[in-house]
């Protein structure tokens, strides 16, 4: 579910002067919530992030999670340091904290920014406390219409190394959930939309899930608002 506003993210801000020697310290908050109806459940998503720094060091918060049926499903925050190291990338490095289902942290490395023809990329390798390895790759694109419609293909996929049985998830590609969000721009700050969402386990992920009556595909129009500041 990670549709960023990375070109935002990487260059611009709110910006209030304060004192530096060599530039100013630009703050955003961003955040998207949604609404579906899932395999009979009524489900509630958020994703958020925010950041405060300057040109090359910030320092970043990410959160993202659902809510089914009014019990939290999943749930997780980020705590990241993030350096420029190239024009619109930056590494970021920090901790990740699993609320829900099981309460896990990890230490994070990765690296976000735009790839070539404007795909906005997050690609990042996690180390939970038990020393499990896994990684999360993401991509989006923004696709103009006019200059308030947009439409933005997106799709994410997460790996492991190894069996996490407690999860029900195999080692191998896991899942992948790819999309495709249709909003409309009131203000660039303020936009209601419509998310188109196809998701499926993979692998031995699936083959566990099967197992034990989970279900392994979903697909659901979610309606939801984006809002930035």
């Amino acid at each position: 579910m990670r549709r960023m506003l990375l070109a935002l993210g990487l260059s611009l801000g709110v910006a209030t002067p304060v004192a530096a020697e060599e530039n100013f310290l630009f703050h955003m908050v961003r955040a998207e919530v949604d609404a579906a109806r899932i395999d009979g459940e009524d489900v509630i998503g958020w994703e958020g992030d925010a950041w405060i720094g300057g040109d090359v060091n910030k320092l970043w918060f990410k959160t993202e999670g659902e809510i089914e049926s009014g019990e939290t499903h999943d749930a997780e925050i980020q705590a990241l340091w993030s350096r420029n190291i190239a024009t619109f990338w930056d590494l970021q490095t920090g901790v990740r904290v699993d609320l829900e289902p099981d309460a896990v942290t990890y230490l994070a490395l990765g690296v976000q920014g735009l790839a070539p023809y404007r795909f906005e990329t997050e690609a990042t390798a996690f180390v939970s406390e038990d020393g499990d390895f896994s990684a999360r790759f993401g991509q989006s694109l923004d696709l103009r219409f006019t200059q308030r419609l947009i439409a933005e293909p997106h799709v994410e996929l997460q790996a492991y190394a190894q069996d996490i049985e407690e999860l029900n998830i195999g080692a191998g590609v896991s899942d992948i959930e790819a999309g495709v969000q249709l909003r409309y721009e009131i203000t660039r700050k303020f936009a209601p939309y419509v998310d188109l969402v196809w998701a499926r386990a993979l692998g031995e992920t699936a083959s566990l899930r099967r197992a034990d009556g989970e279900t392994v595909e979903t697909s659901s129009v979610r309606a939801g608002l984006r809002f930035w500041f």
